[in-house]
């Protein structure tokens, strides 16, 4: 009787094992962990990475002021004044014409292009 309690327990205490290992390695992930505020130099990077990706890849379509462009084909995004959200969203995404940048642009640089779309539009 116990031979057959140990053939039923042995792998669920594998798979509560296995459990525990993924809640410990990827938990914090999941859960939107706070990361600490970023340092004036590391906000200063971003920034300047976003205007940069801006410039290379959005400005041909959109205007900004804060990065001399001037596109007509996408929204105005001094008088759009998107946030964050919408931006990451967009780029990643695409939507109304827009084409998707989600495969060519890495987390980082849409990350960087949407903190600095959010701050210098409408400013």
């Amino acid at each position: 009787m116990l031979h057959k309690i140990d053939r039923v327990l042995a792998p669920v205490t594998w798979l509560v094992a296995a459990f525990a290992v993924a809640v410990l390695v990827f938990g914090p992930e999941l859960v939107g962990a706070e990361k600490p505020p970023p340092t004036p130099q590391q906000a200063e990077a971003t920034a300047t990475s976003g205007k940069e990706v801006f410039t290379t890849t959005c400005g041909g379509c959109h205007t900004l002021g804060d990065a001399g462009t001037s596109g007509t084909t996408g929204p105005n995004l001094d008088e759009a004044a998107p946030d964050a959200a919408t931006v990451k969203a967009y780029v990643r995404g695409g939507g109304g014409g827009m084409p998707s940048f989600g495969d060519s642009l890495s987390n980082a640089e849409i990350d960087a292009v949407a903190a600095y779309v959010s701050s210098a539009a409408g400013g």
